[in-house]
């Protein structure tokens, strides 16, 4: 793409698409385009509280719209395979809220109609985009913990009460809203050569998993053990421990410090993230540019790594007898 600023979209009016229209203000390359809602009343007013030239009551609207360069989908898990197929037949570059769709089988008919069309998207689980995420990265193999050998991660708010969480026709439970944080965190530091899976659940009444412990054992020795839940809020931290010392990351769902503790428990030293405006804008702006490079995807958020996190999820879900009425449902 040629042009200065790009027109970008937001298809759902939630709280999450709050904090994106506020992100997108305070971008230099983007254009607040449009907005769109199942009820046109909502489209409006949030179109008149975010700044959005076009209000739509109708998703088909959105994507019909010439003017639209890339649109952000965030709407429920459910509900994320049709509306980025929507796009993608209509020719519009997709950066779809996480997780990706509700199953595997979603995530490869999505990735193979984008292939099919030439169109770009890409998944929006926003610690991948982040600078301070590579930095974290970086600090781990810099020698200063020496050779790690293990990780621990833990993320938990009391939102099981919420129809996204508690029902399983939104795709609810904790894992898909908030245990691929701590997985993604896992692949990111410690890499995919997982060699075993062990987990537990808890579930609600209606079947889907409140709380998870999750254990990889990687194929180097290393291990990564993960905790998760909707029931009640944690400490959100990451640590990785060395032979020479650990690394505790503050908030592994938005990471703004990294402090390094020598093996007697003595600080050593205190990374803090850059000023972000809110974290969100390290997606879209890297969708924009792939966009402007004529690339399907991003590097951060391979299609690959996607994928594989997508059959990681189903496995799990499948061993916890977690089932989505989208898991019993043909492609379109």
């Amino acid at each position: 793409m040629s042009k200065e600023r790009n027109n970008v979209a937001i298809l759902g009016t939630g709280h999450i698409a709050a904090k994106m229209a506020a992100t997108l203000q305070q971008m230099k390359d983007v254009n607040c385009y449009a907005v769109a809602s199942r009820e046109l009343i909502r489209a409006k007013a949030f179109a008149k509280e975010w700044g959005f030239k076009q209000a739509y009551g109708l998703y088909e609207e959105l994507a019909t719209d010439p003017q639209v360069d890339l649109v952000y989908i965030a709407t429920p898990h459910s509900h994320h395979y049709e509306h980025a197929r929507l796009c993608i037949l209509n020719g519009k570059a997709v950066l779809c809220e996480k997780a990706f769709t509700a199953n595997a089988r979603q995530a490869e008919e999505l990735l193979r109609l984008a292939k099919e069309h030439n169109i770009f998207i890409t998944e929006a689980i926003w610690t991948r985009y982040m600078p301070f995420s590579n930095t974290i990265r970086e600090l781990v193999f810099s020698g200063v913990i020496g050779r790690p050998h293990m990780l621990t991660a833990s993320l938990g708010y009391s939102i099981a009460y919420k129809e996204r969480i508690a029902k399983p026709e939104l795709c609810g439970g904790a894992l898909l809203d908030l245990g691929v944080y701590p997985i993604n965190f896992a692949r990111m530091i410690f890499g995919t050569d997982i060699e075993d899976i062990q987990s537990h659940c808890v579930k609600n009444a209606n079947g889907v998993d409140l709380q998870e412990s999750i254990s990889f054992r990687y194929a180097d020795g290393n291990m990564a053990v993960m905790q998760v839940t909707a029931n009640c809020a944690n400490d959100r931290q990451g640590i990785i421990s060395g032979e020479k010392g650990y690394i505790v990351v503050d908030n592994i769902n938005n990471p703004q410090q990294a402090a390094i503790y020598d093996t007697d428990h003595q600080l050593v030293k205190i990374y803090d993230c850059p000023p972000q405006i809110s974290g969100y804008e390290y997606e879209v702006q890297a969708s924009i540019d792939a966009l402007r490079r004529g690339l399907l995807e991003t590097p951060a958020m391979p299609h690959a790594e996607t994928l594989a996190i997508m059959r990681l999820l189903d496995q799990l879900r499948q061993e916890w007898g977690v089932v989505y009425p989208a898991d019993n449902e043909a492609a379109l």
